[in-house]
């Protein structure tokens, strides 16, 4: 008998039309598909879906998914809160594959091996299970997107891609600013009128781009201000590369 499965599928930044074929089709294969949810939400019947399972709706009927609580909004690092929730989903996974599913797959947003909460799920299962196979299906980055959206190249040439969370600190993003590629970095929101000023000081605001909610309604995609009062945490800042001239990175 072959190996139990545990699948970390990209679902992309919000949109359900960016799954790839792959992803869907294991969506849809699954014996169960498990997606996040805030653990502080998860005693809540009524509780809205997420953003990953809400893309998945639209490729999978509902009573075949089942939510699993982590520490989403937690910042400390790694908390008791958190490890709490990791070995907890850890052990449904387990328990649902020792009721009988020979597969499950993990939606995740963007892509499963780009800062997602699939890692974490999969070196937990490993270590109750350690004949699970895992494996993952690449999504659409929310970087990829708003590069779409936005029609600025993400690199060109000799350029090189440096993509960064704010959570790493401004010491990096600012080291990245000052050299010759694009920047892109996540999760600004709290840190987004200091990120401002990081561009202003080398000189990078007027060319950079600023995603909220991309990929979903209500998505505003265009240049930085300093405005950050509806700024949500998956936000995404595309700092192009200087270019004066075509090809000339090349």
């Amino acid at each position: 008998m072959s190996a139990p499965t545990l699948t970390g599928v990209g679902v992309g930044p919000g949109d359900p039309e960016l799954l790839t074929l792959k992803a869907v089709r294991v969506l849809r294969e699954a014996d169960l598909v498990v997606v996040p949810v805030m653990d502080r939400l998860a005693a809540d019947g009524d509780a809205p879906p997420g953003r990953a399972e809400t893309t998945v709706l639209a490729h999978v009927d509902a009573d075949r998914l089942r939510r699993l609580p982590f520490a989403l909004d937690d910042r400390g690092g790694v908390t008791a809160r958190r490890e709490r929730a990791w070995d907890a989903a850890a052990r449904a996974v387990v328990a649902a594959l020792d009721g009988g599913a020979a597969s499950i797959a993990f939606a995740t947003i963007g892509d499963p091996n780009v800062y997602s909460t699939f890692g974490y799920l999969a070196q937990s299962v490993r270590a109750l299970r350690p004949a699970v196979e895992v494996r993952t299906v690449p999504g659409v980055t929310a970087m990829q997107e708003l590069a779409a959206r936005s029609g600025v190249p993400l690199c060109e040439g000799r350029e090189p891609l440096t993509l960064l969370p704010a959570t790493a600190g401004l010491a990096l993003v600012s080291d990245a600013l000052a050299g010759p590629g694009t920047v892109v970095v996540y999760k600004g929101w709290r840190r987004h009128p200091e990120l401002v000023d990081e561009l202003r000081r080398h000189d990078r605001l007027p060319d950079a781009v600023l995603g909220r909610s991309v990929g979903l309604p209500g998505e505003r995609i265009g240049p930085v201000d300093a405005a950050a009062d509806d700024l949500p945490y998956l936000s995404t800042l595309l700092v192009p590369a200087r270019r004066d001239r075509r090809g000339g990175k090349l």
